[in-house]
This record gives C-alpha cells, structure tokens and sequence, in this order.
C-alpha cells in the first residue's frame, strides 16, 4: 500500500516529512515494513502553500486498516491545528493512482473535488481535517512517478527545541559539500558565504543534505558536527529535477506555472528599485517581461550582460506577468553595437541629429557628416546556461552540476 500524508505543518512549528518519519517508525514498530519513503515536491507557486509545498509518501507493507487508524492517529497528535491554513489529509490506497494527477499538482492546480473522485473510484481509504485542502497534496504523493530521482538525508531534533537556535557546526558544512559536490549539492552558498541546509524556521528539521545517491549524502552527512538528532530518515524526492517546468511561449503563460520559455532579447537589462533587474524577450512578436530578484545576487551581473538581439531559454515562475527566473540559457549572442552621432571634425564637439535622413550637424560651427559612430563592444559573456546561487534556488529547480538541459 502506499500511505499519503500532507498539509501537517504551519509557519509557527511543525513539518509534514517530520510527522512521516514518525510514522514510519510506528508502522515498523507495528510489524509492518516500511519499503520506502518519498518526499514529494508540488507546485512552488501555491499561495497557501507554507514553505516547500511538500507532501510525503511511505510504501509499506502490513495491514492497510491498521496503517489508516496509524497515519490518522498521528496527524491529530502532531499536526498544528491551530494554524488557520492548516488543513491536514491523510490517504491509504492499494492500487496505484493515475499519475496524471501527480503531474498535474506538481505543475499546475488542483481540486479538493478532484481528489476525492480520484481516491473515490480507486476505493482508497483517506480523511481529511478542517477544509480538506491536505488530501491534494496526499493524493498526489501516492499518484508520484518520478521520472528523475534524487534523494535527502533530513535529521531531526525535538519539537518542544523550537525557536532555540540549532547547534551545526558552520565549518563542518562547508567541508562536506567540498568533500562531496557534485554529488550532493545546496548544503552551503559557497560564492555567497552562507549556510543554505540548517532552516531558520522554528520546525523540527536540523538540517537536511540533498544528493544523488543514499550512498553520498550519508558521506557528507558524516562529516557533518551538530547537536544529536533525534531521528533522521532518507528520502526519495524529486527535488533539483525540474518536475515542475512546462514547455511554454510568450504570450501563452499563465500565472502560477513555471516554464521554459525561448525569445530574443528586446528590451536591454534595467536594475529597479531594489536591485532588482528587468528585462523583456519577445517570441512570435509577443513580449514577455523577465525578472532577476535582489536575492539572486551575482546572477544578475550574468542577467544584465544581455543585449537586445541575444536569444535566450528564460526559466522560471510565472508571476504578476513576469518569468521570475531560476535560470537562463543564452543560446546565441547578438551584436552590441552603439550608434551615436559623430564629432565635428572642425571643433571637436559632438553632432546633433539634422533630422530624417539628412545626416548630422555640428550646432557650434555648422559642419554637417553623413556618418553615424558606430562601436562595437566586445561582449564579455559567452554562450550556456546560467543559474541563481543556492540561497536563491528552488527545491524543485534542477542544479546545473546534475547536467545541462538540453539547448533548443
């Protein structure tokens, strides 16, 4: 059977992959085998979503009545029913679910009606608390086919410890992720200087390191000084895969999905109020506007590189009518050409336009030249793909040191 779980947590305390580890280990205590569990990361852009919108999956075997009472049981002694927005559900089905419904909360939306008739038809067991929301993420957890797998070793203090600060030693970080990048990643911002795995957020997570294989996030968890956790558990997910990304064009999207998106550059990089740097690309006579956030931080240096004429892959969310990027392809440079109007030969002062097709002319003497100054300057970016830093960077966005996608 597989067993879904989600919507347990709020910002106050609390975290849904927490509660599944628990109950893994009740399952096992109760006899029953806990084959696998799955971390399972949905649409980063819902509103209501509390931090990484992930919902959790454990693929047992054991009695499914016993296990149902089990993950109930636990959601009502863990779960933070105090939080308005938390609206736990709980899910026990013995058959696999059409997936399509997985796709769809991980890169789209999704009904509580439409979850019910899903779990309805297949004569899954589940419940749901308050106004149900939970059975969404749930029942996309157990409908999960991960076409990219990746994995994560959480460790976990008490509960009753949040708020206190988490004792990890910063230096022992950092020589895990150099001992072990590429084959773990985001444990720690190098260029940035920052810590990224240990949360700030009064939950029970300690600290998590995410990875290609059990085998080496245990590595770097091994070299890893911190207070002693007092459960920690691994877990399949689809994080840093870009399950979420839709194939889209300008003109097409719709808020609240993350797309690929392939345009020329029309409107030049501008920093705004912020640090925050705009620029638009255009597909099909289209424009669309893209947005490198203040937290990106060197990213945007890459962002305001471009020119008008270069073609680019823009990725990203697609909110308030912008692509809010993770990351860029430039897939060929334009040429950055200036034209401005020459200086007078005679006085050395610089022209001024003499209108329409008539050339310039010199305002001091009233020389004329039919020639424009044109420079090119030399571009100081090369082709390929670019991403934000780890601070900035989404559990679902694919880190380009698990290889590059593939170029249009």
């Amino acid at each position: 059977m597989l067993i879904g779980v989600d919507d347990t947590d709020s910002p106050k305390g609390m975290c849904t992959t927490y509660l599944g580890a628990v109950l893994a280990r009740r399952l096992i205590h109760n006899h029953m085998r806990v084959r696998e569990a799955r971390l399972v990361r949905l649409n980063p852009n819902v509103t209501f979503k509390t931090r990484g919108n992930a919902a959790i999956a454990l693929d047992v075997e054991g009695d499914p009545e016993q296990a149902f009472s089990l993950a109930c049981d636990i959601v009502e002694e863990l779960a933070d029913f105090s939080c308005e927005n938390t609206n736990p559900g709980v899910v026990v089905t013995e058959t696999h679910l059409d997936p399509a419904f997985y796709r769809q909360a991980v890169t789209d939306f999704c009904e509580i009606d439409e979850a019910v008739n899903l779990l309805e038809t297949a004569g899954a067991r589940f419940r749901g608390w308050k106004n149900w929301r939970g059975l969404i993420g749930a029942t996309a957890a157990v409908a999960s086919l991960f076409h990219d797998t990746t994995y994560e070793i959480l460790t976990y203090r008490d509960p009753s410890r949040g708020g206190i600060k988490r004792e990890v030693d910063r230096e022992s970080l950092f020589a895990a992720e150099d001992s072990t990048y590429p084959h773990t990643w985001d444990t720690v911002d190098f260029a940035n200087q920052v810590v990224v795995c240990v949360p700030h957020t009064p939950d029970p997570v300690l600290f998590g390191i995410r990875g290609e294989s059990p085998s080496w996030i245990m590595i770097a968890r091994s070299l890893i000084v911190s207070e002693k956790p007092v459960i920690e558990q691994i877990w399949v997910t689809n994080q840093g895969t870009d399950a979420h990304l839709l194939p889209g064009t300008c003109g097409s999207l719709r808020e609240g999905r993350s797309y690929r998106v392939q345009g020329i550059v029309t409107i030049p990089p501008k920093t705004t109020i912020g640090g925050h740097v705009s620029f638009s690309i255009c597909d099909n006579s289209t424009e669309t506007r893209c947005m490198a956030y203040e937290p990106t931080k060197k990213f945007r240096n890459i962002v305001r590189e471009l020119v008008p004429g270069d073609r680019i892959v823009a990725v990203g969310s697609y909110k308030k009518e912008s692509v809010n990027l993770e990351k860029i392809c430039l897939v060929s440079l334009a040429r950055d050409i200036h034209v401005k109007a020459p200086v007078c030969s005679i006085c050395s002062s610089r022209m001024t336009s003499a209108g329409k097709d008539k050339g310039f002319k010199c305002r001091k003497c009233g020389a004329r030249s039919k020639d424009a100054e044109v420079t090119e300057i030399p571009r100081t970016i090369c082709a390929g793909w670019y991403e934000v830093p780890p601070t900035a960077r989404r559990h679902l966005a694919k880190p380009l040191c698990r290889g590059f996608p593939d170029t249009p």
